[in-house]
């Protein structure tokens, strides 16, 4: 059975380890290679594979030294010349399956926080970097906001039942932004109560269920009327589609909230 559980880096990055009974493991993102050695020495267990979605240092930091411990590990990741030692660039559609599991994975290319940003969907599990956060989105970088309004909009086309393992725990603060768009939804204090006490116990936020992205996440309900006049309310005049309503929601939480 596939397990996953984090690796916390820095001061709120993920690495995600996955396992599946085999003694061999997959990383997603190491962009700090020294916990991931650290606990792949604790477990005895021998990297195998490496997932990249995109190019930031705190996503690909670590690949030279983990390459050097293991080098007959397997480096998947996009089609990007700023990610060197890659043994394996995918993208749309390609599915696979990462040295040292079962589970196959497929590409989906969702471009907008960086322009070659990819997840990987495998097991009803989403591994989204740093394109869908919980209760956020990533900034835009070397994308564009229309770009990543679209990605937004594939990945809240995927089953509600989607777990998705985003990149950082921002949860909080995101859950702060949203109930600036959305001060009366319940459904939102409700969250922001089950992870307050989740944080306080110091357990992550994430992997989260896409139906309660949908839910509560603003750069996810991009067509529902409240979020429309809060957004429009920020812009200072009518907003004539989801994504022109994403974009101002994202200049909104940039330049205002964080």
């Amino acid at each position: 059975m596939l397990q996953i559980r984090p690796i916390q880096a820095f001061s709120d990055n993920y690495i995600w380890l996955l396992t599946e009974g085999s003694g061999s493991a997959v990383v997603v993102d190491p962009g700090d290679a020294d916990p991931v050695l650290e606990t792949l020495a604790a477990e005895r267990l021998t990297l195998t594979s490496v997932l990249v979605t995109h190019h930031h240092q705190d996503h690909i930091g670590g690949l030279d030294d983990l390459l050097a411990a293991f080098p007959e590990a397997r480096l998947y990741g996009p089609r990007d010349r700023r990610i060197r030692d890659l043994t394996d660039r995918v993208g749309e559609g390609d599915s696979f399956q990462p040295a040292g599991l079962k589970t196959d994975v497929r590409v989906l290319e969702v471009p907008g926080h960086t322009a070659t940003h990819i997840t990987y969907l495998g097991a009803g599990r989403l591994f989204c970097g740093d394109t869908l956060f919980a209760a956020g989105c990533g900034r835009v970088f070397d994308g564009t906001f229309e770009q990543l309004a679209h990605s937004l909009e594939r990945i809240a086309a995927l089953p509600g039942d989607t777990l998705c393992y985003c990149a950082h725990e921002y949860t909080l603060a995101n859950l702060g932004f949203a109930q600036w768009v959305e001060p009366d939804s319940a459904t939102l204090a409700d969250r922001l109560r089950a992870d307050r006490q989740r944080r306080e116990t110091g357990q992550p936020t994430v992997p989260s269920r896409l139906d309660l992205e949908r839910a509560t996440n603003p750069f996810l309900r991009t067509g529902e009327q409240g979020v429309i006049a809060a957004a429009e309310a920020f812009a200072g005049h009518a907003l004539d589609s989801r994504a022109e309503v994403f974009a101002a929601l994202r200049r909104w939480k940039d330049e205002r909230y964080d």
